[in-house]
């Protein structure tokens, strides 16, 4: 059998002629995690696509055959959507929906205008766009999400920062064990006295555990993938400045398309030994769906690596398909179409002032450190 495929600094380096290859080599390939845990990789785009809405790929880790770990999170926190399947998911994702209704959504426009204005306003002349902007944005957003007070915003940043860009592992332990016990008090809070934010509207159905659970499930997948689309987003801006005046939404779904942030969707166990592509995966062993390989398939995208604004199909699956699909999309598009316009409008002329510093991983991939000139 060929060697499995590693993650390793060749492939991280170029992942999209990395995957190019795989694709043109099978739908499925044996791999290896950082840790060299056993891995099926599936890269094109339909065996991708059936593998998001497919009821037998299960996402909870109790139906893993090689003792699947994950993340280290408190029990409390592990009981997420990401972590279940029918009928749990369909409860919690049923009742979790009415905090992100179109009506409930379209009303946080003004807010999150606010925020991206503000955030413009602090920025200097030069500026890192990463640092002063993109990561600001959505965990500012996601605070006025759970109800957090302006005093605490700042302190609940620096917990955010340690856990979801991790530098020191004291410190992410540390920074976790303050979110915890902060979101704990937060709950009590809003049981104790209701306002309009997320927690508050879900409250009286969920029990604390799960209110744990979706607070830090909003921080995991609401935080990190907007601050790779965006960071991502401004380096395209920046560097073919005729995309300036692409419309918002088609300019949104192209970078999800053509720089996927997530490169992988999280992954499941099969229930049963399942047929995917031309290969048999057994039951509970690890498999995981490449998104960012799907989104250049040239069976499904015309010229795929063309980044094209106006592309006029463009069926990506950055927020996922079926059942799963993710609950927050309309809210992240919110956020995304204002965080490129107010910085568009405000600085139309904005100039690199240096080469990005890339952040590379086999899940995610997106700008570090983004400096710029900020022009009018």
């Amino acid at each position: 059998m060929p060697e499995p495929v590693r993650f390793d600094e060749e492939f991280l380096a170029d992942p999209v002629c990395a995957y190019a290859r795989l694709r043109a080599a099978g739908p499925v390939h044996r791999a290896e995690s950082p840790d060299g845990a056993p891995i099926w990789l599936v890269t094109r785009y339909a065996e991708v696509k059936a593998g998001l809405g497919d009821p037998r790929l299960s996402l909870d880790k109790a139906h893993s055959s090689g003792g699947y770990r994950g993340l280290a999170l408190p029990p409390a926190l592990d009981k997420n959507l990401l972590n279940l399947d029918a009928p749990e998911h369909t409860r919690l994702r049923r009742l979790l929906g009415r905090a992100f209704t179109p009506r409930r959504v379209e009303a946080l426009r003004p807010e999150v205008t606010r925020i991206a204005e503000e955030l413009a306003d602090a920025l200097p002349a030069e500026a890192d766009l990463m640092a002063g902007y993109a990561v600001p944005l959505p965990i500012t957003v996601i605070c006025v999400l759970l109800g957090v007070a302006p005093a605490d915003v700042a302190v609940f940043r620096t917990w955010t920062d340690a856990v979801l860009m991790p530098t020191d592992a004291e410190a992410t332990r540390d920074a976790m064990r303050s979110l915890y016990a902060f979101v704990t008090e937060l709950i009590a809070a809003k049981r104790a006295e209701p306002g309009e934010d997320l927690l508050s509207v879900v409250a009286p159905d969920l029990t604390d555990d799960e209110l744990l659970s979706a607070a830090f499930l909003l921080l995991l997948a609401g935080y990190e993938n907007v601050v790779h689309v965006l960071g991502n987003g401004f380096h395209e801006l920046l560097t073919r400045p005729a995309l300036r005046t692409a419309p918002a939404e088609s300019f949104v779904d192209e970078i999800l398309r053509h720089a996927s942030p997530a490169q992988l969707a999280i992954r499941r166990f099969p229930l049963q030994d399942l047929e995917i592509g031309d290969t048999t995966v057994r039951a509970g062993d690890t498999v995981l769906l490449a998104l960012a390989s799907a989104h250049r398939d040239d069976t499904v995208f015309d010229a795929p690596d063309t980044f094209d604004a106006d592309r006029p199909d463009n069926p990506h699956l950055a927020f996922g398909h079926g059942p799963h699909f993710c609950l927050g999309a309309p809210l992240a598009r919110l956020e995304l179409e204002i965080g490129f316009d107010t910085l568009l409008r405000r600085f139309p002329a904005m100039v690199p002032a240096g080469d990005p510093v890339w952040r590379s991983t086999f899940r995610s991939r997106g700008p570090a450190a983004l400096p710029v000139i900020l022009r009018a």
